[in-house]
């Protein structure tokens, strides 16, 4: 089995709060402080989802490795379930 490391995914909520703004189709539309940790905080959890289920998929073909296919395989439902 490989082993699992646990590094805490974080997003910059200036980052974050660039990224939404850039598909913002008004000027004057603003994104609170509030939105963006959240948002931010939905990013982490999305990211650690992924991670997990991506490695169960691994495991389950009997895979030492997570590889991209593993994650194709895995996105579908993880997309439907956010």
């Amino acid at each position: 089995m490989a082993e699992q490391q646990h590094s805490d995914v974080t997003f910059r909520k200036d980052t974050v709060s660039k990224l939404l703004s850039g598909f913002f189709k008004e000027d004057k539309t603003k994104l609170g402080s509030d939105a963006a940790l959240l948002m931010a905080e939905m990013l982490k959890i999305f990211v650690q989802e992924a991670a997990v289920r991506s490695q169960k998929q691994a495991e389950s073909e009997d895979c030492d490795q997570v590889d991209i296919e593993h994650f194709e395989k895995i996105l579908p439902q993880l997309l439907l379930d956010f």
